[in-house]
């Protein structure tokens, strides 16, 4: 531990501490005012969400490094937007990228960055696309789990991939073909999995336990 700690690079740059700011800035923005009124005086739902945002870190942690600043792993992030909403679900997120960007980047002022580009900007995308299924699909329960969670949760890997490459390919030294054969083709190996993982996540929690879903209700989804 001792080691690891060591090699964390604590450096900071003007531009890593404007990223903190903008990620701070979204924060503020899209705060969930009214689910942190309700939270604060919910125990069960604050242990609820400890317990979900520990979850998701140590997922996180079945990371592959493949080169610097170029780092593989399952998201959850369609599973905790359909649990908690996407602007809570924003904000349950900084703590696996604080803890991720510290303890697997080792640039502890890489969060901001990350925050905003690897996790806000899907989340948000994802919350785009849950809304227009909504919309103009049929409230159905097979629509919800395979359009809401299956696909949404490919596209999540799509949408952060393509960020976080871009990023990449406008502030460091690699080249867009490079990060095409090195990361892009990534996304469907890792897309098909992670569209499964959000899908039997949320396909138990319909099951289960739906009154942890955000906004699913059998009288939405049961339609004659």
């Amino acid at each position: 531990m001792i080691q690891v700690i060591s090699e964390i690079d604590w450096s900071y740059s003007l531009g890593q501490l404007l990223s903190i700011v903008g990620l701070l800035f979204w924060l503020w923005f899209i705060w969930p005012r009214d689910e942190f009124t309700a939270l604060i005086s919910d125990k069960q739902q604050q242990n609820q969400i400890l317990l979900v945002a520990i979850a998701l870190n140590s997922l996180w942690l079945i990371n592959a490094s493949l080169v610097q600043g170029i780092h593989v792993h399952f998201l959850g992030l369609v599973v905790l937007m359909l649990m908690y909403g996407w602007r809570m679900a924003t904000v349950i997120s900084i703590l696996p990228v604080l803890f991720f960007s510290t303890f697997i980047f080792k640039l502890p002022f890489e969060f901001g960055i990350y925050g905003l580009l690897a996790t806000a900007l899907p989340l948000f995308l994802c919350f785009v696309v849950h809304s227009q299924v909504f919309k103009y699909l049929p409230h159905h329960l097979l629509v919800y789990i395979f359009c809401g969670a299956f696909i949404n949760g490919f596209l999540s890997m799509v949408f952060h991939i393509l960020s976080w490459a871009t990023w990449l390919w406008l502030s460091a030294d690699y080249d867009w073909a490079f990060l095409s054969d090195n990361y892009l083709l990534l996304i469907p190996l890792l897309g098909f999995p992670e569209a499964l993982l959000n899908g039997m996540a949320i396909t138990l929690l319909v099951v289960y336990r739906p009154q942890w879903l955000y906004d699913y209700s059998d009288k939405t989804y049961f339609q004659d």
